[in-house]
């Protein structure tokens, strides 16, 4: 986490994320466990194993793939997922966003995806962070750049061709518009009780929340209790790494740890924040009645760090943006298919 100087966005000066990424590889498989409703998507189950047959639909090239209505606040229907691979075929992006803060809206016609951070009070602080908006927005940007890069998921953007993101309170109406919500620094919030009955809904009607970037048994305990007044019922477990959310889209085989920029150029290259207290990173999971996924917990690393200060630093740059972006994508795409 950082709430210094807000970074800048991805650059065409920033190494190509395909070419850092040899370590990674796309899941030998081909698919994503995606949930198709109507006509052309019955005539194509019999395909589930050729994922060019999946995602392409010749005979109706403008059609969008449809998420199941079981799931009624997953609104989004552009999901035609190929993918592109890490073979460095297409360039990074040159963004035009302006790195301003700022609340963003929702665009008016669903149909394409949207990053929605979740706005919260703070009734503590945490070394590094500040609140709601540590990481924000380039964060935000830079995931949506590099999602519509490695990837044909469409990302919402605006007449400048900039990545389109929003913010959202639990108790507004637009957050059942997201079926992707991300928090950074949660081991400060608290929230209201409005807000506590609304995240329920949201989540058990089909969202998914990921929350990131709070540090050591501390951080840990707050969010949790507060999660506890979400979801009573919950029952917290640690993600292991065959978990299908590590192979959803890039097969990943580790959770990386990573430092807030000036951190690790503080202490030349530590990565723990909190030293014995942070040791490792961990990723953490509640499922609901069903089975699925509704909350992920990345704790003990600053995933979207290596989102926001991709261009700020070469070194940086390589050493953790590309496996903040793997986890990223894997987690959005699990999110939108589930």
């Amino acid at each position: 986490m950082d709430g210094s100087a807000r970074a800048k966005t991805s650059s065409s000066s920033t190494p190509s994320l395909h070419s850092a990424m040899p370590w990674a590889s796309t899941s030998p498989s081909g698919r994503c466990p995606i949930s198709l409703t109507g006509r052309s998507a019955r005539r194509r189950r019999a395909s589930l194993n050729d994922h060019t047959a999946l995602f392409r639909n010749d005979s109706r090239p403008n059609e969008r793939w449809r998420i199941s209505p079981r799931r009624p606040v997953l609104t989004i229907v552009a999901l035609a997922f190929v993918v592109v691979g890490v073979s460095g075929q297409v360039p990074p992006t040159t963004p035009v966003t302006p790195n301003v803060l700022g609340r963003g809206e929702l665009p008016s016609e669903p149909g394409s995806f949207t990053f929605c951070r979740l706005m919260y009070r703070s009734v503590r602080s945490e070394a590094l962070g500040s609140g709601w908006t540590t990481d924000y927005p380039s964060a935000d940007q830079n995931l949506m750049i590099r999602l519509g890069e490695v990837t044909t998921v469409t990302v919402s953007r605006g007449e400048l061709e900039e990545p389109i993101h929003a913010v959202v309170r639990a108790t507004d109406e637009d957050v059942f518009r997201c079926p992707f919500l991300f928090a950074s620094d949660v081991g400060t919030l608290n929230f209201l009780d409005a807000e506590v009955e609304s995240l329920r809904e949201y989540l058990l009607k089909g969202g998914f929340l990921w929350v990131d970037d709070f540090w050591g048994p501390k951080a840990l305990d707050e969010f949790v209790r507060e999660m506890r007044r979400v979801l009573p019922e919950m029952e917290l477990t640690e993600l292991s790494l065959d978990h299908p959310v590590f192979s959803t889209f890039f097969t990943l085989r580790e959770i990386p740890q990573i430092p807030a920029i000036s951190y690790w150029l503080a202490t030349n290259g530590r990565t723990t924040e909190r030293g014995g207290a942070s040791p490792g990173p961990k990723l953490y999971g509640i499922n609901d009645a069903d089975g699925r996924l509704v909350v992920l917990m990345s704790h003990n690393t600053d995933i979207a760090d290596g989102w926001e200060r991709e261009a700020e630093n070469v070194d940086y740059f390589y050493t953790f943006s590309p496996r903040g972006y793997a986890v990223g994508v894997n987690v959005v795409i699990w999110a939108l298919t589930h």
